[in-house]
């Protein structure tokens, strides 16, 4: 049974409708006294649940109320209209039900909190349970393989996900968070400014200089090298290395270190961790290759200087789970050339011994550059010998890109389709961009696809314990948990990946090993 709800403003009345498994309503709308009321049908029934949107469940979430499963309309409205070839329209579920009466939608809202319409909103008042019921099963009765259908679940069980990890949050230490800002920077400068080791590596860079220079702006830098005879395009690392200066190394430390005052200072640190958890806001499948982004805080991008801070709460461990050179191995289980994943945990380590001298550095760069288009200098003699010894794996990303440069659209190994072809992208270079785009994009979303998968299987297996699921990064996951569980949420990972290979590419024989370890805190190995 899937049951559809409404949960209507806040503090107003809350509506469900009772769905058949192919969308047709099996009685009429009912009401619930409010949110926390769904539980007992979660429990009697386990249901699928219908929402328009993510944040449904977080009001859910706000009730005490977890769900197993659910169909996200605006998430698989969204798969649905660029499988269409119509990637960035709107899917929003006023759009939705829009082109479901033959209307142009209108641009999707900017996403808020559900409540009551705001004070100067046109139009008439529209029956959102209504317009709910009416896409859904629109949405089933759509167009669709085996692939999507699974990529449609698995998308709805991230958005699950999603609001449970920020939820959740993310167990954080403000003290020890400090004190590593501390030993970095130096003491929290208390009137503003730069802290000490900001100070003074300013000051060594205006003594190399001769003169004041702000290290901060990229023009003012840039005239200080041209002086002292460097023409720079550009003041990135790879490019000041380059130089032959005394103020390079003061300066490569101090636009690190200001990286991280600027995005995990001590602000970050009083915006983003309340009580002792980092609650960031995801967004599923907000890069277009089904990546998941985050709105504000910086979560898929937690530098390793300030990992420490991440610690489990006493009597409680980290299980973090990552999957070596998931990729490579995605592009063997594509392409059916499996020897090109073989057997073993370093990919990278087997191909050199095989192809390139025992060189590891030299097969990581073919492999990459073979999926991300780079075919320059040495890049380019690589990729032929790539070419001579794994034709499969070759032809399947060669051929994404030939699709790509033509404007054609290339779909991910369960339907998540590119972005259509814009005016202009048939210009050459335009053209071979395009087709560098596509020839990542059908390794590195299905490799998204994967995750996902991962993501709801894991999620699945843990629903009923204490275990937490509180960070994912594209192909690394961190759980909570009690000490004493922490081997069985281990046992749970290996078991949620094998899962997500089979689901995805059958009886292949292409292994992908999530390394877990069980830790008191993210830095340690």
């Amino acid at each position: 049974m899937r049951i559809a709800l409404d949960p209507g403003p806040r503090d107003g009345p809350v509506r469900i409708r009772r769905l058949a498994d192919d969308g047709a309503p099996l009685a009429g709308v009912e009401a619930l006294p409010d949110l926390a009321a769904a539980a007992a049908l979660e429990r009697d029934h386990a249901p699928r649940w219908v929402f328009a949107r993510a944040r449904t469940y977080r009001r859910l979430l706000g009730a005490g109320v977890r769900v197993g499963r659910a169909h996200d309309v605006e998430l698989v409205e969204g798969l649905l209209v660029g499988a269409a070839g119509r990637s960035g329209e709107p899917h929003g579920l006023a759009a939705a039900a829009a082109r479901l009466a033959g209307r142009v939608p209108g641009p999707d809202p900017a996403p808020v909190d559900d409540g009551p319409p705001g004070l100067f909103d046109t139009g008439p008042a529209r029956d959102e349970l209504a317009d709910l019921v009416a896409v859904h099963a629109a949405q089933l009765r759509a167009p669709a393989g085996p692939g999507l259908r699974l990529l449609a679940a698995a998308e709805s069980a991230g958005a699950l996900v999603a609001e449970e990890m920020t939820a959740h949050g993310l167990p954080w230490s403000a003290a020890h968070h400090d004190a590593l800002l501390t030993d970095l920077l130096g003491p929290r400068p208390v009137l503003g400014g730069r802290p000490p080791r900001l100070a003074a590596l300013a000051a060594e860079i205006d003594t190399a200089f001769g003169r004041p220079v702000n290290p901060d702006s990229p023009a003012d830098l840039l005239r200080a090298f041209a002086r002292a005879g460097h023409e720079l395009t550009t003041t990135r690392a790879w490019e000041l290395r380059r130089v032959a200066h005394p103020a390079v190394p003061p300066l490569l430390a101090y636009k690190e270190l200001a990286r991280l005052h600027a995005a995990h200072g001590w602000a970050w640190l009083r915006t983003w961790v309340v009580d002792g958890r980092f609650h960031p806001e995801y967004v599923v499948g907000g890069v277009v290759s089904g990546r998941w982004a985050t709105r504000g805080g910086g979560a898929l991008q937690i530098p390793k200087a300030v990992r420490g801070a991440v610690r489990a709460d006493p009597g409680w461990r980290l299980v973090v789970a990552d999957a070596a050179q998931l990729e490579p191995r995605v592009l063997a289980a594509l392409s059916g050339e499996h020897a090109l994943a073989p057997g073993t945990d370093d990919l990278y380590a087997a191909l050199a011994a095989r192809d390139f001298g025992d060189d590891r550095a030299t097969a990581k760069l073919a492999l990459l550059s073979a999926m991300y288009g780079a075919g320059a200098g040495a890049a380019g003699e690589l990729l032929v010998a790539l070419r001579r010894r794994y034709p499969r794996a070759m032809a399947y990303v060669d051929d994404a890109a030939r699709d790509g440069e033509a404007g054609r659209l290339v779909r991910s190994h369960l339907g998540r389709t590119c972005p259509p072809a814009r005016p202009g992208d048939e210009e050459p270079a335009r053209a071979r961009a395009r087709g560098r785009f596509t020839r990542n994009f059908v390794v590195q979303a299905t490799a998204a696809e994967w995750a996902l998968v991962l993501l709801a299987e894991l999620r699945l297996l843990l629903l009923h314990g204490p275990a937490e699921l509180v960070f994912f990064q594209h192909d690394e996951v961190v759980l909570h948990c009690p000490r004493e569980l922490a081997p069985a949420v281990v046992e749970a990972v290996a078991a949620a990946a094998d899962t997500a290979r089979r689901r995805l590419f059958g009886d292949t024989p292409v292994r992908f090993p999530l390394t877990a370890r069980v830790v008191g805190s993210y830095d340690e190995r």
